[in-house]
């Protein structure tokens, strides 16, 4: 006796570069004495994203997805013996379908809250100070300015350090460009005050998504924005691929989302990342598990992506035995030396497992490696290069390295997944 379950997730993602959805985590639980299920398993998410059929004993069963934004999507049901039945789930829908992946991501709250006319979050009262991008002239609220040139030292903490203290002489995209930042306008989509800027192998992005720059660029690109009297400094992941890049600069008083967040619009490891921000190693490593190929037998053309499944890979294995993609730990830290993401997933792989002291001092040098290269990508990389270094608090190279990683660590939003610092005000 068989029957068959056919399940999806309905959300808009109405973008040609998501034409064929993305990927979250479910289960289909069994009540009362029906089969086995399915647990942690991927259901596609979007309207045009086709159903995935799950094989099921007949009997009575719960169908739940939890969304990279931590909500809960559930629907029971009950099937005889030949049936075939499709489950839609629907969570609440975004407050703009331009801005529905920020939504997933779980970076805005849903319509209802921007609609409904009562619970509208304010806009911040200074949030329209955008800054001056040139330095005799003041463009408008909605633009920011892209660094895709930085100065090499301009990542080191030092550095970084240094601009989080006092006020700004100047706009702080002078202080770390190496070529003239550019000012780039945000999309003119859904609401001016939760404005959206998209950026992919060649920088910005206009509406179509066409490149808006032919720029030189370096190893490491950033976008400066500025929010309610604040800079701030935003990573961006970027090249990804082919995929694009976005980030939602949200004015309005949130309780649950972030000032700035960065996402990877990757229909896998976008919700990985997600997921791995909020802790739930277990559905990203779903996610990435099923993507490890991609991630770690294409030549390595997209580092940032590898490193990404790394992280989530590190960080939800438990045991000492060798794996397969150890060896790829290796190439991480030695062929890309611009970003220190692959020297710290190194030493934590073998912090954890080293037995002598010369294990633990390999351990150890690639955490002095790691910082001296400079600010993390990941913001998981921060958190993990604070912890490794504090397990050497004898070592006055590890401890005075830590002080500087946890003050800049006060600046950071944690729940994202990309560093973004925030800065000081600059002065009038």
């Amino acid at each position: 006796m068989s029957a068959g379950l056919s399940v999806s997730v309905e959300l808009s993602l109405r973008e040609t570069d998501l034409s064929h959805g993305a990927k979250v985590v479910g289960n289909i639980y069994p009540s009362e004495d029906s089969g086995p299920g399915h647990r942690a398993v991927l259901f596609p998410c979007g309207r045009s994203a086709p159903p995935k059929r799950y094989e099921v004993d007949p009997g009575h069963y719960i169908v739940s997805a939890t969304l990279p934004s931590g909500v809960v999507l559930s629907q029971d049901i009950r099937l005889r013996d030949g049936d075939e039945k499709r489950v839609i789930l629907r969570p609440a829908p975004s407050p703009y379908e331009s801005h529905s992946w920020q939504h997933l991501m779980g970076n805005i709250e849903s319509y209802g809250a921007y609609h409904d006319g009562v619970t509208i979050p304010v806009p911040r009262s200074l949030g329209s100070r955008s800054g001056t991008w040139e330095r005799d002239m003041i463009i408008e609220p909605g633009h920011a300015a892209w660094i895709g040139d930085p100065e090499p030292t301009s990542w080191q903490f030092p550095s970084m350090l240094t601009l989080t203290e006092g006020p700004a002489r100047q706009l702080v995209a002078f202080e770390i460009a190496r070529s003239e930042p550019r000012d780039v306008a945000s999309l003119e989509l859904g609401d001016a005050a939760a404005r959206l800027y998209r950026f992919g192998a060649h920088g910005p992005l206009d509406d179509r998504g066409e490149p808006r720059l032919e720029e030189p660029m370096g190893p490491r690109q950033f976008l400066v924005v500025s929010l309610a009297g604040t800079e701030y400094v935003v990573t961006l992941p970027a090249p990804w691929g082919a995929a694009q890049i976005e980030v939602l600069v949200n004015e309005r008083q949130s309780p649950t989302g972030s000032a700035v967040s960065v996402s990877v619009r990757d229909s896998r490891v976008g919700p990985a990342l997600a997921y791995m921000a909020r802790g739930a190693f277990d559905a990203a490593a779903t996610l990435v598990r099923d993507a490890e190929t991609m991630l770690y037998d294409g030549g390595m053309t997209n580092p940032l992506a590898a490193v990404a499944g790394a992280y989530v890979l590190v960080g939800s294995e438990l045991t000492e035995r060798p794996h397969r993609w150890d060896p790829w730990l290796s190439r991480l830290r030695h062929d890309f030396d611009w970003m220190s993401d692959g020297s710290l997933l190194w030493a934590m792989r073998h912090l954890r497992r080293a037995h002598t002291e010369p294990e633990r001092e390999a351990a150890r040098d690639a955490l002095v490696e790691a910082f001296d290269r400079g600010v993390p990508v990941f913001t998981l990389g921060l958190s993990r290069l604070i912890h490794g270094l504090s397990e050497f608090p004898d070592d006055p190279g590890c401890a005075a390295r830590l002080e500087q990683a946890r003050r800049l660590s006060w600046r950071v939003d944690m729940r994202e997944p990309f560093v973004v610092v925030a800065l000081r005000g600059r002065q009038q």
